[in-house]
Formats: structure tokens, C-alpha cells, sequence
């Protein structure tokens, strides 16, 4: 038997001030991001003027499509500029790349065109081979593509391990990938050895920068050791970037960028027409796609401007190292892995860190929680509260000393059922 509805249509209309107080009544419980307590899901830009220009693009842009480019043409021209700024930044080739919805889309397309690439070949089963850092959206676009995905371990620094890859390449393999940085550690995979495993074997290698592709650009600017990881990098084929991570854009946008055009082609679908409505071709899995992501995409980008970009990097750099050394300087807590960006997790050998995270909550900070720790994704607006953050974290820290017991569940990244289970 159906549960009853939570809600129902109302028989009448309802006044738009009463519909916006309900809404805004409803939004209790969120976090409150403004004030810099969640290190994750908003990169929080500390940039009172970006924000009013999303929300003055956005208006503008409220119920345009980019379904079709022949209606809205200002639309194909801002995510054609949008794409070609980032393949400058990431020394790409103009025109080889389009916008998506986010990290997730551009990762599965980046997938359908390896697979697509393989069938061309003659290979009928093709395989991705990723390190287990990996993200989960390469499992899950193996799992919508039928592909199988070969999970490579990661040596003591959390990079994948280069001769294990290697040795998982074969016939059936029609890509291969690198993170830079992986989400869970913030380090960046040995970018040049995979793709010269990927050019030895002729396939694809694709870069998953979809939290790093617009920060380290900039953290190389700043004079921090980067390791070569863009299209500098001979055999990197594709690379990923989210522009609603550091590109400081709202939600969904990210890039999908190819070494070449060709390969970009691949990455479109075609109907011929038969279905009776005409032709039908689409670059993601998307057809109709909401305007304001593009527009603001490009807004972002146009705004912030290379000196600003370097700005938001100066912030985020700082606030990180004052974080990294406020952690360490804690007894009973290390950092996992030293980082390669401002993304890191610290745990513990000693304290339960599941209470530190509960405490943490208490007082109103929310760190991400994963299996080995705690998590921070640096934002430009923690350089103002990292302090704070750290004095919260010494009182979590006493009273995970004190033996205190958590009561929040399993660390969890992604959404889980309306039980509260995960499906098998």
C-alpha cells in the first residue's frame, strides 16, 4: 500500500507572498552556508557582486531553452565563449568542448565517447580503468553505459598506483583515468604516466577535474607545486571541469573539454528525423537544459576575469594553510594525505572522530564525514572563520577525549532512499 501524500495540490491559488513564506519557512533546517560553516556542495565565493550578477542573469535568462540554439542563439554564443575561456585556461583547442549540467554529466559523456570510440575499433566490451579514488560517476555511467569499470589501487599517498594500472590495461580497454585532484584526498594522480600508458595502449585517457580544473590554474600562478595535468600533457585526451565548484557559478554548470574537435563530434547524438518530429541531435544527455547555468557560466567567468580568479586562489590558499597547520597543531588529529590543492582530510588513531563531527554539528560546523575522517573543501569566505572553526574543532576534539558516544549515522556523500537505506 502507497504512503499518503505529504502535500496535496491546493484546490485554490495560493498568494505568491504566501508561497514564498511557506518556502522560506520550510528552509529551517539547512545549513546555513552564508556563514561559512559547511566545507562542501557550495563554494561560497565571498563576492557580494557575483552573487547580485547570477541573480540579475538569472532573471534574464529565467525560461529561455538551450534546447534549440536556431530560437536562442545568445545562448549557443555564451556556452561556445564559455567553453573556449576554460580550454584557454587549460591550454585546449577552441571549439572541442560544451557545457553540462555538472560533474556527473560531463564524466558520463566523457565515458559515452570513450565507448563509442571503442566500438569503432571493433571492441564490443569496453572497459574503463580508473584508480579506486575515482568518483562514483564513472561507476555509474559503466553501470548506464554497460561498460565495466577495472578499480586500480592507489599507492601510499592515495595517487593511483601506475604499475597496477598498467598492468589492467588491455585489449577491451577503451580509456583510462586520472583525478586532479580525487575528491576524497585532494591529490593529484601521476596525470603524465597515465597518459603515456594511455597513448602505449592508443586509447583515450581522460582528466577528472571536476573539483580542481578551475583552481589550479591559478595555484600553479601563485607559485604552489603543481604537477603537469592539463592539455600540456601529451595523450590527455578530455578533461573535465566544474564551473559551479571554483569557477564560482550556481549550479549546474560544468565543461567537457576534448583535444579535439573530432573527438567532440563523438560526443554528439543524432535522431534522423524519423519519429516524425524532426531532427533531433543533442551534445549531453539532456535535451531541453535551463538557460540561467550557461548564462551564468559565462557571467562568472567574464566577471571574474583572470586577476580575479588569482584573488579567490590568494583566499583559498591562505584560509587552507591556516586550516592545515590549526589541525595538526591538535594532539590526537593528522592530516591523511598531504594535498595538492586546498581539499584535505584529518583524522584520527586515537579520538573517534565520528564525536568530533557530532560535536562539530553541535556547535553549528559541518565538515564533510567520510569512512576515514573528516573532510574540508576550502572556499574563499573561510580565510574570515578559519579560526573559528579551528577553536570549534579543540572543543570537539576535548570532548571526543572525554569518551563521549555519537548518535549521527554512516558517513554519507551522495543522497540515500527516503528509509534512510541505501539499495543494493
Amino acid at each position: 500500500m502507497s504512503a499518503a501524500p505529504s502535500a496535496e495540490l491546493p484546490a485554490e491559488s495560493t498568494d505568491g507572498a504566501d508561497v514564498l513564506a511557506r518556502l522560506r519557512a520550510n528552509r529551517h533546517d539547512d545549513a546555513d552556508w552564508r556563514n561559512g560553516r559547511i566545507f562542501g556542495l557550495i563554494f561560497h565565493p565571498d563576492d557580494d557582486e557575483l552573487e547580485e550578477l547570477l541573480a540579475e542573469v538569472s532573471r534574464e535568462y529565467l525560461a529561455e531553452n538551450a534546447l534549440n540554439p536556431v530560437r536562442f542563439p545568445s545562448l549557443a554564443r555564451l556556452e561556445r565563449e564559455a567553453a573556449d575561456m576554460v580550454a584557454g585556461l587549460l591550454h585546449g583547442t577552441p571549439g572541442a568542448g560544451g557545457l553540462t549540467s555538472g560533474g556527473t554529466e560531463s564524466i558520463f559523456m566523457s565515458v559515452l565517447v570513450a565507448r563509442e570510440t571503442a566500438r569503432k575499433k571493433g571492441i564490443t566490451d569496453p572497459v574503463l580503468v580508473t584508480g579506486i579514488t575515482a568518483h562514483p560517476a564513472f561507476a555509474k555511467a559503466c553501470h548506464l553505459l554497460d561498460m565495466r569499470q577495472v578499480r586500480v589501487p592507489v599507492d601510499e599517498g592515495f595517487r593511483v598506483d601506475v604499475a597496477e594500472m598498467r598492468a589492467a590495461v588491455g585489449p577491451d580497454t577503451a580509456m583510462v583515468v586520472a583525478s586532479a585532484p580525487c575528491y576524497p584526498y585532494g591529490v593529484i594522480d601521476p596525470v603524465a604516466d597515465v597518459a603515456a600508458i594511455a597513448r602505449e595502449a592508443g586509447v583515450l585517457c581522460h582528466v577528472d577535474a571536476c573539483l580542481g580544473g578551475m583552481m589550479l590554474p591559478f595555484w600553479e600562478r601563485l607559485g604552489e607545486p603543481v604537477p603537469p595535468w592539463d592539455f600540456r600533457v601529451e595523450g590527455v585526451t578530455s578533461i573535465s571541469a566544474d564551473l559551479h565548484k571554483y569557477g564560482y557559478a550556481f549550479k549546474g554548470a560544468s565543461v567537457l573539454l576534448h583535444r579535439d574537435v573530432e573527438q567532440y563530434r563523438t560526443q554528439w547524438w543524432f535522431d534522423d528525423g524519423a519519429w516524425g518530429g524532426g531532427l533531433y541531435g543533442s551534445p549531453t544527455a539532456a535535451g531541453t537544459r535551463p538557460a540561467p547555468p550557461i548564462a551564468g557560466a559565462w557571467a562568472a567567468l567574464r566577471h571574474l576575469g583572470e586577476d580575479g580568479y588569482l584573488r579567490q586562489a590568494t583566499k583559498v590558499r591562505d584560509a587552507t594553510r591556516r586550516l592545515m597547520a590549526g589541525v595538526e597543531a591538535i594532539e590526537g588529529l593528522s592530516i591523511t594525505s598531504t594535498p595538492d590543492l586546498c581539499v584535505f582530510q584529518f583524522g584520527s588513531d586515537v579520538l573517534d572522530m565520528k564525536v568530533v563531527a557530532d560535536a562539530l554539528a553541535e556547535q553549528g560546523w559541518f565538515p564533510n564525514r567520510q569512512p576515514g575522517g573528516l573532510h574540508l573543501m576550502v572556499s574563499p569566505f573561510h580565510v574570515h572563520v578559519a579560526d573559528e572553526f579551528l577553536a570549534a574543532l579543540a572543543v570537539a576534539v576535548d570532548r571526543a577525549r572525554g569518551g563521549g558516544t555519537y548518535d549521527s549515522g554512516p558517513a554519507v556523500y551522495g543522497a540515500a532512499l527516503p528509509s534512510g537505506e541505501r539499495s543494493a
